[in-house]
Parts: structure tokens; sequence; C-alpha cells
């Protein structure tokens, strides 16, 4: 008889998790599986599938050689049950365990099944922790009570304090402000172009994985090769090392840049790592200000960088466990038009639209701004429905999970919390495209012409936003100069803005923008 069964999921691929950490190689089994209905309850993107099956094998392997016992279920072994529930119940028949590990999941759909195997199977459950994570469910509801907004710069400097993170002797933060983010907003200059990256060289695992999402996943979006992911800890490390590097000390000043046929610029690359596991958020935090003591990197760059993951990526976990599962049925603006099909496909006159589902298509990432500014931004102003919106950013990026994706995309990108997250939605026009990016000048639309065949669709769907969404919007004060620009506006002028808005989205519905 087993002792303990220890359920490890895709998105734990780390060796400090605390129910390894109990493990014993003698007595216990561990259980890894590659199902299809986590490969299949999103349209994923093919690197995405790739990356993390991958990641799981060689994370497996890592385990075997250490000397545990490690029950791996391929994807396409014949007697795969497809879920996780079907390979728990055979492990279970198999071992006779007297208890089941496992560390907390971080998704909520996978939380139920974990509950729902309680009750169905009489065996003990051991539930630890999700020890990488830096601040616990129970610590971010107890942050969150009683207060009427939760705002993330707040909580963010709770978390500099508790992790001592970029502070001085007196505990204040060094540089004396919190926050740099005025200083991280230049334009890209001309030429821009992102170093060298790394590509991975392949092994065997990697190439059967790469063969077998070519075969089961042929029709799902997105191009399989190249194929340049990290694939075990040693080489996200590699990554992480070549990002504190090299590229940490322009990342600040041009973290908002958008430059065409440049996906990556000065970004790091490795939250698909962190959120697998690969790497954890505090070994990264303290490299970042390392670097920064060390003098490769201002301050800047290093706060900057630090506050998305100390400050963003846990705050947005905490408000994800913290309003599910009501959560994902967000629609404030009620918006109810049908995603465009240039999502998938990026057929559009719009370039900026067409060159970021370009770079999604083509590398399974596309860096923060464009995914707020431009594609959230973009689905924002025409109303598109929040639900659809989620389910596309969900499957076609390598490092979106629910908890990390569905609080920035209802939340941040949309306003479709009503304003949980953000104190004011993110819409602008194309102006603001023009001004952060050289994308506009590939266009055969101006962002400086809000009417007529030649007008940027951003702006006039801007102003249709704005006018729309009034009674829910007008008394946010973040909004009051916009409203009292929009009430002075000629009426024949705002008949005309609103005439065009009305012809671009039905060119969207019709796929002819």
């Amino acid at each position: 008889m087993t002792k303990n069964l220890h359920f490890i999921f895709g998105d734990q691929l780390s060796h400090s998790l605390l129910n390894l950490r109990h493990a014993d190689k003698k007595n216990d089994v561990i259980l890894m599986c590659e199902v299809a209905e986590e490969a299949e309850y999103a349209a994923h993107h093919k690197k995405k599938i790739a990356f993390i099956f991958a990641a799981m094998r060689h994370f497996a392997k890592e385990l075997s050689d250490q000397g545990f016992r490690v029950d791996y279920v391929k994807l396409d072994e014949a007697e795969n049950s497809g879920s996780f529930d079907g390979e728990l119940k055979k492990a279970i028949e198999k071992y006779q365990p007297q208890k089941i590990s496992l560390t907390e999941p971080s998704e909520y759909r996978v939380w139920k099944k974990v509950l729902h195997w309680q009750k169905i199977h009489k065996i003990t459950f051991e539930i630890f922790p999700d020890t990488r994570f830096l601040c616990s469910q129970t610590e971010f509801r107890n942050w969150a009570k009683n207060k009427k907004q939760l705002r993330l710069e707040f909580f963010y400097r709770e978390m500099r304090k508790k992790h001592k993170i970029l502070l001085d002797a007196a505990n204040k933060p060094l540089g004396g402000k919190w926050n740099y983010d005025i200083e991280n907003r230049k334009t890209p200059k001309a030429g821009m172009k992102s170093p060298t990256r790394i590509s991975h060289k392949k092994d065997a695992i990697t190439l059967q994985i790469l063969d077998l999402v070519e075969e089961k996943f042929q029709k799902n979006f997105g191009d399989l090769l190249p194929f340049h992911f990290a694939i075990n800890r040693d080489q996200a490390l590699v990554e992480a090392r070549h990002f504190i590097d090299e590229l940490l000390v322009n990342f600040g000043d041009y973290q908002d840049a958008m430059v065409a046929g440049e996906p990556y610029l000065y970004h790091s690359l490795i939250s698909c790592y962190i959120n697998v596991g690969l790497l954890e958020p505090l070994e990264i935090c303290k490299m970042a200000e390392a670097a920064y003591h060390a003098g490769k990197a201002p301050l800047n760059a290093v706060e900057g960088f630090i506050r998305q993951i100390l400050g963003w990526r846990e705050y947005v976990r905490g408000i994800y466990w913290l309003k599910m599962p009501q959560y994902l049925e967000s629609n404030f603006l009620n918006a109810k038009r049908a995603l465009p099909e240039f999502y998938w496909h990026g057929k559009t006159q719009m370039f900026c639209l067409s060159e970021v589902v370009k770079q999604t298509k083509e590398h399974a990432y596309s860096h923060h701004i464009q995914r707020l500014m431009v594609t959230g931004n973009f689905a924002l102003i025409a109303g598109i429905n929040p639900k659809e919106v989620h389910e596309w950013y969900l499957a076609v990026y390598a490092d979106a999970f629910e908890w990390v994706e569905a609080p920035n995309t209802l939340g941040m990108a949309l306003h479709a919390d009503g304003g949980i997250m953000a104190s004011k939605p993110y819409a602008a026009s194309g102006k603001y495209i023009s001004r952060m990016s050289n994308f506009c000048k590939s266009c055969r639309f101006d962002p400086e012409i809000t009417v007529g065949e030649k007008a940027c669709p951003f702006n006039a769907l801007y102003w249709n936003f704005l006018q729309e969404n009034e009674d829910k919007l007008k008394n946010n004060q973040r909004l009051t100069f916009v409203y009292a620009n929009l009430r002075k506006m000629e009426k024949t002028k705002l008949a005309e803005i609103l005439a065009q808005a009305q012809k671009n989205l039905a060119q969207i519905a019709a796929n002819k923008l």
C-alpha cells in the first residue's frame, strides 16, 4: 500500500512545493498527468500547449532522477481517461493510498474539482498552501476587508514592506518614492530593435512534444514553430539572468513602447516560467534588486519590473480569489457585441491590431501595453462581450492562466468589473497608439482624423464609447474633464462622429474593417 499519493498540477513545476517536501521517496507516489480536458478547456495556442507539456515531462524526469516514484500519464496513452477525475480515480485504485496530498490549485475550476474529490473519495486529503505566491488568499482578504477601493498602489507598498524589497535602513522606499511609473513611458526611438533573444536547444522530450502537438492540435490557433521556450528551471534561469544583465537597464524607459516587427523589445519573457513554477517570484525580485545595488540598472527600471511581480501579479491573484466565481460573469458596461474575427486571423486594415494579432499568433506573446491598449482598448471601446474577450486572452498567450488573465482582462482592460481594479476605464483614441508606437506609420488610417474614409476607427469608437456609457461613467471623477469636453462638442460634429462609429461597428460585424 502506498502511504501518500501526491497530485502535482501542470503549473506547479517547483521543487519547493510543500507537499513535495513532505514526499517520501520509498513509500509515496507522485501523480502527474496530461489530460485532454486541460488542453481543450480553452482554444489554447499550440506553443502554450507544447510549452506546458514539455515543462511537465522535464519536471517529472527531474523528480524520477532524484529517486521519487513518479506516475506520469501522457496525453497519447491509450488508457488516458482524458480528465483529472479519471486519472485520480485510476491512481487511487492502483495504489490504494492512505492520503491524497496536493498544493492548492491556482484556478477556481480546478479547486471545485478538489472539493468534489473530497466528497466522493473516502480518503484523507491534505491540501497545502501555495507558498510560491507572496500573499496568501487569507492575507489578501484581510487587507481588502472594509476597504471601499482595492487599489494596487497601497497593496504594493504593503508587499514591499513585508518582503523588504527596495527599502532603505528606515524602511522607506529607495529614492524617496514608491512608484516611478511616470518615468517609464518613453516613446520608441526610430529603428529600435530588441536585443537577440535566447532560443533553447530542443532535446528528445521536447521534440516528442512538438510532434504530439502538431498531430493532436493542428487546428488550434498559432504557430508551433519556431519554438524557443525554456522547458526546465535551468533554462528559465538562463533567461532570467539574461534579462537582468542585458535588458533590465532599458526596460523601465521603454516598457510601454510598441514597435512593428518587435514583439519583445526589452521585456523579460519570463512570466510564463513564473506562472508554471520554473521560476519563483521572490527570487526574481531579489535578482532585480541586486542589479540596482550593483549599478547595473536604474531605479525606475528595477522598481517598475518589481512592481509587476511583487505588486501587480499578487494583486490580481488576490482579486481573483476574492471575487470568484461571480467575477467571470462581470459585464458592468453591458457590452454585447461579438468578438471580431480578426482577433483570430489578424486580417484587418487597422495595422496596430493586425500587427499585435500577428505577433500573438507567432509567439504566443504580446507585452502588457499591447494587450491593454491595443487589443484590450479596442474591445472596450467597441463594446465587445467581456466573456468572449476573456476566452480569447486565455487561449492565445502562453502565460495565460485564469487567475491572472481574468482580472487583467475583465477588470483592467474592459472595466467589466465596474471599477474593482481600475479607477477608470482604460479607453483611448488612436492618438495614444500613435504616441507610444510606430504602428500608425504603416496604417491606411490616420490617428489625427476622426471622420471620413481615412479616419482611425479608434477615434470615433472612443467618443461613441463615452456616449454609450455616459449614465454609468459620468460621475467617475477621473473622467470629469473628458465628459466636459463631450458636452461642449458641437452637436453636428458629435453626430458625425457617432455616425462614423456606427459605420465602423457595422464594418467590424461584417468583417470588413
